[in-house]
């Protein structure tokens, strides 16, 4: 799913379900926890307002595509400390869209 299409079903999207669009766009794997956390520290970095969100692992949904499981990537995000471990919510207006897009993964 597209980061655009995600809009469409609401404005505000959590950032572990607009993680995966994102990577899902770039057709790079969502699964690796250490490459999320890097993401939620370039939205920070670029001046995204999000909320800390209290994210319920049933609520994620299971099998998601290729059989990843999006419950057991949250439990394990769960478990971390690192504020950019922790599910937020973004507002997906043309502005965050842009910063999410700019993402880029460093090795």
């Amino acid at each position: 799913m597209s980061l655009e299409d995600l809009r469409t079903k609401a404005i505000y999207q959590n950032s572990i379900d607009t993680w995966i669009a994102a990577c899902d766009e770039k057709k790079i794997d969502w699964y690796e926890t250490e490459h999320y956390k890097k993401f939620i520290a370039h939205l920070l970095q670029n001046g995204l307002n999000l909320k800390k969100f209290p994210l319920c692992i049933k609520e994620t949904g299971g099998m998601y595509e290729r059989g990843k499981d999006k419950s057991k990537f949250a439990e394990i995000l769960a478990q971390l400390t690192d504020p950019n471990a922790a599910a937020y919510t973004i507002k997906l207006n043309d502005q965050a869209l842009k910063i999410i897009r700019d993402f880029k993964l460093e090795n």
